[in-house]
């Protein structure tokens, strides 16, 4: 009489493990470069937003220092701070910086709406254009 075999053999195990570890090295960075970039829209989202308050608050002052104080302004984050710099009667630029996961990411808008990228990690690059929003430096339209 022949013995039914139950189980699976060393080799089939070895080549599941070998298929699960290939996926896995193509799926992680992936998921993670997905991640990143959905953390991101939460800085794209406030620095849009402030190109119009700021003009709401230089319409009220006819300034824009000081439009960092008011509710308008988008407070700090778990991934990003904010913060008003070169303000004056005529100009501002306001720059959202990484934190946490997000740190090195750095990204800029004037009263022009000229958006820049000036700090990024490493493979993702900058640009005096748009806001890098995929590794190799590449912008959506934003």
């Amino acid at each position: 009489m022949k013995r039914m075999q139950r189980g699976f053999t060393l080799i089939e195990v070895l080549v599941t493990v070998a298929i699960v570890g290939i996926l896995m090295a193509v799926a992680v960075p992936a998921y993670s470069d997905y991640v990143v970039r959905g953390r991101l829209s939460e800085a794209f989202v406030a620095l849009g937003g402030v190109q119009p308050a700021a003009e709401q608050y230089w319409s009220n002052q006819r300034k824009y220092d000081g439009f960092d104080t008011t509710s308008a302004f988008p407070a700090a984050t778990p991934n990003f701070t904010y913060a008003l710099s070169a303000a004056s009667a005529s100009a501002y630029t306001v720059t959202a910086t990484g934190i946490g996961k997000m740190n090195g990411f750095v990204y800029t808008i004037n009263q022009n709406g000229t958006r820049t990228t000036t700090g990024s990690p490493p493979g993702w690059g900058t640009s005096a254009s748009c806001w890098v929003d995929h590794k190799g430096g590449t912008c959506s339209t934003n």
